[in-house]
C-alpha cells in the first residue's frame, strides 16, 4: 500500500491522561489518576459518616488544601525519582502531578466560597485584609499560570523561556507551605511532614549533577534534610506561638514518644535512598 495513503494516527487528546502520546493505555498514567481521585472519596465517606467535625465544610476545604500541596510536592519529586533510580518513564506523570495539585487548590478555593456563602465580596474582601489567604491566593494564581502554560503548544511558544517560567514552581511551593503553616497554628505536625520530604527535594537539586545518584551524597542529604526541618519547625515555634520552640526542636532527638514529623520525613527518604541501593546494586549485578 502507498505510504501516502496509510491511516495516520490520531493524536491524543489532552483528556485523555490514561494514554501515553502514541495511544497505547499506560498503566503508570493510570495508577497516578487513581492516586489523584482516590482523595475525594475519603473526604466524602468521612464528610457522610459525619467524620470531619463540627464545620465538616471548613474541615473538607482544609484538606484539600492539604492534597493540593501533597500532590505539588509528589510532582517535584518526579525529576529526583526518574534520575536516581534510572526510571525515565515517571517522567511521564510529572505533568499529571501538576496539573492535579491545581485541580485540587481549584477545589480547595471553591469550597473557601462555599464556607463564605458563595458570597465573592466577602471572599475577596477576606484574602485582601488575611495575610495568609493573601499569599495562599498569590499561590493559587501562579499555579494557575503554570497550568495553563503547561501543554506542549505552550512550550513550543515560549521556546526556553518556558522552563525560566516553571522554575517558578518553587517560590509557589514554598508560599503554599508558609500559608499552610499559618492555617495550621500551633499543630503543624503534618506541615512539618511535608516541609521535610520539600527540603530534601529542594536541596537535592542544589547539589552537583554528578552527586545526584551518589548514595552516600543521598545518605547526607537525608541528616541535612532532617536537620533543615528541624531548624524550620524551631523557626515557626519561636516566630509565631507562644510554644516553647526549644523543647519542641528538642524532642525531635527524643524517641521515647517516637518520631515526630521531621524525623518521619527522613525516614521516608532514608527509605527511598535504601530503594535506590537495591536498584543500582540489581542493575549492577546485570551488568557483570
Amino acid at each position: 500500500m502507498n505510504p501516502a495513503g496509510r491511516a495516520q494516527a490520531r493524536p491524543v487528546p489532552d483528556w485523555a491522561l490514561w494514554r501515553e502520546r502514541s495511544g497505547k493505555l499506560s498503566p503508570l498514567r493510570i495508577v497516578a489518576l487513581a492516586i489523584l481521585i482516590l482523595p475525594s472519596f475519603f473526604i466524602l465517606a468521612d464528610w457522610w459518616q459525619a467524620n470531619l467535625g463540627p464545620e465538616p465544610l471548613n474541615a473538607a476545604m482544609h484538606e484539600t488544601g492539604r492534597w493540593s500541596i501533597r500532590f505539588l510536592i509528589a510532582s517535584l519529586a518526579i525529576t529526583p525519582a526518574g534520575r536516581i533510580l534510572a526510571w525515565p518513564r515517571l517522567y511521564q506523570i510529572r505533568r499529571m502531578l501538576g496539573l492535579g495539585a491545581l485541580a485540587w487548590v481549584l477545589l480547595h478555593l471553591v469550597l473557601y466560597l462555599a464556607d463564605q456563602n458563595w458570597i465573592v465580596t466577602t471572599a475577596i474582601a477576606e484574602i485582601a485584609k488575611r495575610f495568609y489567604l493573601t499569599i495562599g491566593f498569590v499561590a493559587l494564581l501562579g499555579l494557575c499560570l503554570l497550568g495553563w502554560t503547561s501543554t506542549d503548544g505552550w512550550m513550543r511558544r515560549l521556546g526556553r523561556r518556558w522552563k525560566k517560567l516553571h522554575r517558578l514552581i518553587f517560590p509557589i511551593v514554598l508560599v503554599a507551605m508558609l500559608h499552610a503553616f499559618i492555617q495550621a497554628k500551633s499543630d503543624v505536625s503534618q506541615e512539618s511532614l511535608l516541609t521535610g520530604i520539600l527540603l530534601w527535594l529542594l536541596l537535592w537539586r542544589l547539589i552537583p549533577a554528578r552527586l545526584q545518584s551518589n548514595l552516600l551524597a543521598l545518605a547526607a542529604l537525608t541528616v541535612l534534610a532532617f536537620l533543615a526541618t528541624v531548624a524550620t519547625e524551631y523557626a515557626w515555634f519561636a516566630l509565631a506561638t507562644n510554644l516553647p520552640a526549644g523543647r519542641v526542636a528538642a524532642a525531635n532527638f527524643d524517641l521515647t514518644f517516637g518520631p515526630r514529623p521531621a524525623a518521619w520525613a527522613s525516614i521516608g527518604m532514608a527509605g527511598f535512598v535504601a530503594l535506590a541501593a537495591g536498584r543500582q546494586l540489581v542493575q549492577r549485578r546485570r551488568r557483570a
